[in-house]
């Protein structure tokens, strides 16, 4: 990892048709931070996590992380946003992988053709990755071949391959069972504690309270 880089939210509000999802949010997440943001299913959990990544406007406030400096009103322009996705990785709740391609070439997808890796750099280090989540022997199986748990692996291998200093991960738990979950926690972890900073969306109290660093709790206007 190149940097060590804080993610510092101000002010966040994000509307969509005239309802508040997002309520002036402050939320200040360094490296070794762990985050689980808990709330009710339409309490903007995903909202935020998409706002932070670029992929959502928002109405008022900043988001700044690294270089990158996000503020209310339309979205980030094309040099903001390659900013912006050096220093963050997003892992969607249902993984997303290209289902056409294998779980070593969605890796490589990023580091290749936008960040112009070599391409036999870019699978070394796709492998490596791929070792240490435990799924190196499945880097040639589609996404249908997988499980939810190795799927799961790739989607944060994917988002770990151009080395983001911060993750966010959108309901990881959802799609596994108690003893993958304590697995996969016990994995955060270990990203946190090398230095990244993580902010995860969560409904699962057992995994928050055993390996977040911090809890939020997301209640009505309020962040606790």
């Amino acid at each position: 990892m190149n940097t060590r880089e804080t993610l510092t939210i101000r002010d966040l509000e994000v509307k969509r048709g005239g309802r508040v999802l997002v309520s002036r949010l402050n939320l200040v997440a360094r490296p070794g931070d762990l985050i689980a943001l808990r709330g009710p299913s339409g309490s903007g959990k995903t909202t935020i996590l998409r706002a932070v990544a670029g992929l959502d406007s928002f109405d008022n406030g900043t988001i700044e992380v690294g270089e990158a400096r996000l503020e209310g009103g339309p979205g980030p322009d094309h040099t903001m946003r390659h900013r912006l996705h050096r220093s963050v990785g997003l892992v969607f709740q249902f993984h997303c992988l290209f289902e056409h391609m294998t779980a070593l070439q969605n890796i490589c997808l990023a580091p290749v053709h936008v960040h112009r890796t070599a391409s036999r750099e870019a699978e070394e280090y796709a492998h490596s990755l791929l070792a240490q989540l435990g799924v190196e022997s499945r880097a040639s199986a589609l996404p249908r071949e997988l499980s939810g748990g190795e799927a799961q692996r790739v989607a944060i291998a994917r988002a770990l391959a151009v080395n983001p200093p911060v993750l966010l991960m959108d309901e990881p738990m959802a799609s596994l069972d108690p003893s993958r979950r304590a697995e996969l926690g016990g994995l955060l972890q270990r990203l946190a504690c090398a230095g990244r900073t993580l902010v995860v969306t969560t409904h699962d109290d057992t995994f928050a309270d055993r390996f977040a660093t911090r809890v939020l709790t997301i209640e009505g206007d309020a962040v606790t």
